[in-house]
């Protein structure tokens, strides 16, 4: 590979990367949206920077604990279904969304089985709201869990080089160049 081919390659995951971390974000403050509407919370603005982290501000949130939990539970499954929505037959997409979807398992995941030693964030208010230390570690478990076995499908596709084989641009070829 060339110089510029590196840097070019580079360049492709980071833009990857970048967006599967906003992507999980607007997914993860989607969740809290979704429970905050069934339980007759009101939204005031959802903000998704570019730099930092997600956050939803409500009006009106009635049943606070119930809304925490949306974030990281829709910001797992959502992902999750979308992986199951996704044809077989489009690998490159399919990969690619199993490579969101397992980041966003481990993120989530992470963030509250590690998050409620901090006491910031959701795992703080889940902890403020009564739910148990054990309750966001085994939550973390399972999810980084799950995350990491996508990750470890994908790299069963993997190419030579190892890496996680998230564009399929395999086509068949004849094994002898055709007769003109």
């Amino acid at each position: 590979m060339t110089r510029s081919g590196a840097i070019l390659k580079s360049l492709g995951i980071a833009v990857l990367l970048y967006a599967t971390w906003v992507g999980m974000m607007a997914v993860h403050e989607l969740g809290h949206c979704v429970h905050a509407w069934v339980s007759g919370g009101v939204i005031r603005r959802v903000s998704i920077p570019l730099l930092g982290f997600s956050q939803t501000f409500f009006r009106f949130n009635p049943h606070p604990h119930f809304v925490v939990w949306g974030g990281p539970i829709w910001g797992s499954v959502l992902p999750l279904l979308l992986l199951l929505l996704v044809p077989r037959r489009w690998s490159t997409a399919r990969n690619l969304v199993q490579f969101f979807a397992g980041f966003c398992l481990i993120a989530n995941g992470a963030y509250l089985g590690v998050g409620w030693t901090m006491g910031v964030g959701d795992a703080g208010d889940l902890l403020w709201h009564g739910t148990p230390a054990w309750v966001l570690v085994a939550f973390g478990v399972v999810a980084v869990s799950a995350g990491l076995y996508l990750w470890h499908l994908l790299g069963v596709k993997s190419n030579p080089q190892g890496l996680p084989k998230l564009i399929d641009n395999s086509s068949p070829r004849p094994l002898t160049p055709p007769r003109t």
